[in-house]
């Protein structure tokens, strides 16, 4: 089937409906309702329903993240190199089922046998461990899907709008109903936190079947059915500058905005006495994230995608430097942990618009499109963040004294709220300085770029069975 210049440039800047838009967006929002879980409030399960130390605890998230981060690249191969490619396209048929199973062991990992504390250990690495190898064929193809949607770099920073609606809606929700639910229970913590996985599991798997229904691959992609080597796959990776930027930043930025997550509760609870007040902080702060949110396609068009990301770091890290200097009070730590929530919204949403313009500069300066294993690539990078931060948050929980049920001490509080805000605004300032130094892709170079890879791939054969239009989606 070939395909001219012209259709190709008219697929490439497709204007994507609004329904497809939200419906992209629920994807992150189905993602969140079992990501964010295991990173705010699996670490307190681990140590106050498991009975594992801090620093063990945080050893499950370290080790099991890495290996998780080699799990992507392998979904991204696999992904890439299919043969038989269905009507659904290459992305949503597996991100679909995947999610379904994915949901299941979200529930299992919140469930410990209750036995010897070796015991509980195993199960935790077992369970996290198989979680995350489905939470790879889950988030690869999903994240993949936005740079097959349309290659228009305003759309594309809309579908990262989206997305990030949906993440930080995700994080709200949870972050508001988890522990009301866990505390529900009573004394019987094991059941309230098994049920609150429960729920929003099922609450993930519906958003994901949204976004599997009303989302279409539209963008052509060559044929490639060569069999990608160890040594193929970290040339693909090293010849793009801009996927490499985005890895390195990466590890800064998601390891503060995990160590942020997992924190909350620990700081609510002993360092503003009271873990009652968890649902109205979240609220309050993961709520403000709409305003970054809202000004994001507006900030893109007027400043750039790069220079919305930087001025998102320079705010949160400066926020989160002023909660760990200034006297700690329950006002003034809500509205600076708001504004930092802000700030790291425009850098979280607009991250997924770049990695997507990163597929196309790796198209363009190898010939071979690989969204999975870009995608998968980068997620590497996450994983890494994620192990960091886990392990970060449970290391330091043990090395600053704490012990679950009891009065902390000064020195344990001190340390709680250093992890709480003072590496967060240490790690993202150096994400900032990394994306602004070192990212080498303007919004008018990617233009470019996109432009001539349209012209380029004329007359070449496309993968079949993909759902590409001829003629454009209006608004």
């Amino acid at each position: 089937m070939a395909t001219t210049t012209t259709s190709m440039n008219t697929i490439g800047k497709v204007r994507l409906s609004l329904k497809e838009k939200i419906a992209y967006g629920m994807g992150d929002l189905g993602n969140g309702f079992m990501f964010d879980l295991g990173q705010a409030y699996l670490l307190k399960f681990y140590t106050d329903v498991a009975g594992l130390p801090g620093a063990v605890a945080g050893g499950v998230f370290l080790f099991t993240k890495v290996f998780d981060a080699f799990m992507d690249p392998l979904a991204g191969t696999f992904i890439d190199t299919r043969r038989r490619i269905g009507k659904h396209g290459r992305f949503r048929p597996i991100m679909l089922k995947s999610s379904i199973a994915l949901a299941i062991l979200t529930i299992f990992t919140f469930f410990t046998p209750g036995a010897h504390a070796s015991t509980n250990l195993i199960y935790a690495y077992v369970s996290y461990m198989a979680w995350g190898v489905l939470y790879s064929f889950t988030n690869v193809p999903y994240g993949s899907l936005a740079s097959v949607m349309t290659q228009d770099s305003e759309q594309r920073a809309q579908l990262a709008s989206f997305r990030q609606a949906g993440s930080v809606s995700a994080l709200l929700i949870t972050g508001v109903a988890f522990m009301p639910i866990v505390l529900a229970f009573g004394d019987n913590q094991r059941l309230g936190f098994a049920v609150a996985a429960g729920l929003m599991a099922l609450v993930g798997v519906l958003c994901f079947s949204v976004t599997a229904g009303f989302t279409r691959e539209r963008v052509p992609v060559a044929r490639t059915y060569e069999k990608l080597t160890a040594k193929e796959f970290f040339r693909t990776i090293g010849q793009n500058r801009p996927l490499l930027v985005l890895i390195l930043m990466t590890v800064f930025s998601i390891s503060a905005y995990n160590l942020t997550t997992a924190m909350i509760v620990y700081y609510t609870q002993y360092y503003l006495g009271d873990v009652r007040l968890l649902p109205y902080v979240n609220f309050i702060s993961i709520g403000a994230s709409i305003i970054g949110i809202l000004s994001m396609p507006w900030l893109t068009q007027v400043i750039g995608k790069k220079r919305t990301a930087i001025l998102g770091f320079g705010i949160a890290a400066v926020a989160d430097a002023l909660n760990l200097l200034l006297p700690t009070h329950l006002v003034s730590f809500t509205v600076l942990l708001s504004l930092a929530f802000i700030g790291v919204a425009l850098p979280n949403g607009i991250t997924w618009a770049l990695v997507s313009d990163a597929i196309d500069y790796g198209h363009w300066r190898t010939g071979s499109r690989r969204e999975g294993i870009t995608y998968s690539a980068f997620n590497f990078s996450r994983k890494i963040a994620q192990s960091i931060a886990g392990g970060l948050a449970g290391f330091g929980l043990t090395q600053i004294g704490y012990h679950p049920h009891v009065a902390q001490t000064a020195q344990t509080l001190a340390g709680i709220r250093f992890l709480q805000v003072g590496y967060p605004a240490i790690a993202l300032a150096l994400a900032g300085v990394i994306l602004g130094f070192l990212y080498p892709l303007s919004d008018k170079r990617h233009a470019e770029i996109a432009a001539e890879i349209h012209s380029r791939e004329a007359g070449k054969e496309f993968i079949e069975g993909t759902d590409t239009p001829t003629t454009p989606i209006e608004e």
